[in-house]
C-alpha cells in the first residue's frame, strides 16, 4: 500500500469515527401513537412538539404509527419507548412478547394521556401502567399538586398550579406498592361527575386522585402522566420539561 494511501485511508476512518462521536445523540426513542379506538385530537400537536422536544435535548426520535412491526430487532435500536395517547388494542401477541422482553431488557417506557386506555386484555401492560381509565368528566380547570418536585422535569413547578385539561377516573385509583406518585388533582376543585350508560358512573378517588407516576417494572423503567388531552399543552413548557423528565429517567434511569 502506497503511503501517501495509507495516510489517506487513516485520515478518513479517523474523520468517520470522529464525525460519528460528535453526531451521537443522547439516546434513542420511539414515539408510538398508534390507536384502535378514539383518535385524540392532540395527538396531532404531539408529534410536532415531541420532534421539537427531541430536538431540544439532542435525542433521537422515530415515529412508529401502523407500519412499522414490533419485534425484538426493531425494539433493540431504542432506550425508550413513548406511548401518546394510544387507544385500544394495538398489538398483537408476537408484538407485545418482544415489547416485554424489551423492557425486561432493562429498557424504558413513557406513557401520555390515553396510553392508559390501551390492551385492557394484556396483564402484563395494565400491571406495568398501574392505573387504568374508566371514565372522565368534562375538560376542566383544577388545581395540580406536586408530591416530588425534585423529580426531573418538575424541579421548576410549584407544590400546587392551576391546570386545565381532562382528568382520567382509574379502574384502581388506590395507592400501589412501589409506585412513586408525581403528580394528583384536587377533587374538591372540579367537578368529577360523569355517566356513560347505566354501568359506568363517576365516583372520584378521594382524598388521593393520582395524575403521574413511576416505577421499576420487571427490570426495566414506567413513567406514566394522565395531563395532555387539551392540544394546546404542547405547547406549554411546564407539560414539555414534565414529560421530558419522564422521558430522560426512562431512557437513562438517572433522577
Amino acid at each position: 500500500m502506497q503511503p501517501r494511501f495509507y495516510t489517506f485511508l487513516c485520515t478518513c476512518v479517523l474523520a468517520l469515527i470522529c464525525s460519528s462521536i460528535l453526531t451521537a445523540q443522547q439516546f434513542n426513542a420511539l414515539l408510538v401513537v398508534q390507536t384502535a379506538g378514539w383518535q385524540h385530537e392532540s395527538t396531532f400537536s404531539a408529534i410536532p412538539a415531541m420532534e421539537k422536544l427531541a430536538a431540544r435535548h439532542d435525542f433521537k426520535l422515530d415515529l412508529k404509527q401502523r407500519a412499522m412491526p414490533i419485534n425484538d430487532m426493531m425494539l433493540a435500536r431504542y432506550d425508550v419507548v413513548i406511548f401518546v395517547n394510544t387507544t385500544g388494542d394495538i398489538f398483537n401477541d408476537e408484538e407485545q412478547a418482544a415489547f416485554e422482553r424489551y423492557i425486561q431488557s432493562g429498557k424504558g417506557w413513557v406513557g401520555v394521556h390515553a396510553a392508559s386506555d390501551t390492551e385492557y386484555e394484556w396483564k402484563w401492560y395494565t400491571d406495568m401502567v398501574g392505573h387504568m381509565f374508566k371514565i372522565h368528566p368534562h375538560v376542566q380547570t383544577a388545581m395540580l399538586d406536586v408530591h416530588d418536585n425534585t423529580f426531573p422535569g418538575l424541579n421548576t413547578w410549584p407544590k400546587r398550579m392551576m391546570w386545565t385539561d381532562e382528568y382520567y377516573e382509574y379502574k384502581d385509583g388506590k395507592r400501589k406498592p412501589n409506585f412513586n406518585y408525581l403528580l394528583t388533582v384536587d377533587e374538591s376543585t372540579y367537578d368529577i361527575n360523569a355517566q356513560w350508560g347505566p354501568n359506568n358512573k363517576a365516583v372520584g378517588h378521594g382524598d388521593f386522585h393520582p395524575m403521574s407516576w413511576y416505577h421499576d417494572y420487571d427490570g426495566g423503567r414506567a413513567w406514566y402522566t394522565n395531563l395532555g388531552h387539551v392540544p394546546a399543552v404542547f405547547e406549554d413548557p411546564n407539560f414539555l420539561t414534565h414529560v421530558y423528565g419522564g422521558i430522560y429517567w426512562a431512557a437513562k434511569g438517572k433522577k
